[in-house]
């Protein structure tokens, strides 16, 4: 399945930002995340926080000024998103529903009776260059989801259900009481396969 529901997303991913007969914000092929075999194109770009650290030791040796550092080891590259999910369209009240629980789910055990349990889900992120990749190099980043936070204002209309605002009031829909716009926080750590921990070089020229 691909979010959004009507299959539209700007092939390139770069360029403009809205359609240009109705105005509209068109999904980035190049800014989504992925959650258990689905995909979610996001309108807005996302606020990035990346985050890493080296941690290194104090070594002291007697009649030295200051003591010798050693490195142990790198510490979790840690990526903060907040996404902004908006409605235009009528579709984009199913569509950010449907992504928020996508990513909601993404922090409990998978379901599968063969097992006594599997843990949630790796997922993916891409967001253009910004994580990552040179060039056509567009490799998203697979991560697990550590936390996620979500805030639904009231200063903003919300979806009560009757769809006045989209042309003919129907009054049998169902209220979701979304908000037309809200944030989801997310926090992810990158994991990679054990042999293919990246180097100072991978970094430097791909940066993943």
């Amino acid at each position: 399945m691909v979010i959004p529901a009507n299959g539209k997303k700007y092939p390139k991913g770069w360029g403009r930002a809205t359609d240009t007969e109705t105005g509209n914000l068109i999904p980035m092929e190049a800014c989504k995340i992925y959650v258990d075999g689905e995909d979610i194109y996001l309108k807005v770009l996302p606020e990035i926080t990346d985050t890493k650290s080296a941690s290194w030791n104090d070594e002291p040796i007697m009649g030295r000024s200051f003591p010798m550092k050693t490195y142990s080891h790198s510490e979790n590259r840690t990526i903060t998103m907040i996404c902004h999910f908006v409605v235009i369209e009528e579709n984009d009240i199913h569509d950010n529903i449907r992504a928020l629980r996508l990513i909601e789910s993404a922090v409990y055990p998978m379901d599968d009776k063969r097992f006594p349990y599997r843990p949630p889900p790796i997922c993916r992120i891409e967001c253009g260059q910004l994580l990552g990749g040179a060039g056509q190099d567009r490799h998203p980043l697979c991560v697990i989801l550590k936390s996620y936070s979500v805030q639904f204002p009231t200063d903003v209309p919300w979806d009560n259900g009757i769809r006045s605002g989209f042309g003919q009031a129907v009054g049998d829909a169902s209220a979701t009481f979304l908000p037309y716009k809200f944030d989801l926080t997310c926090n992810w750590e990158v994991v990679y396969p054990s042999e293919d921990l990246p180097g100072q070089e991978r970094i430097k020229w791909f940066g993943r």
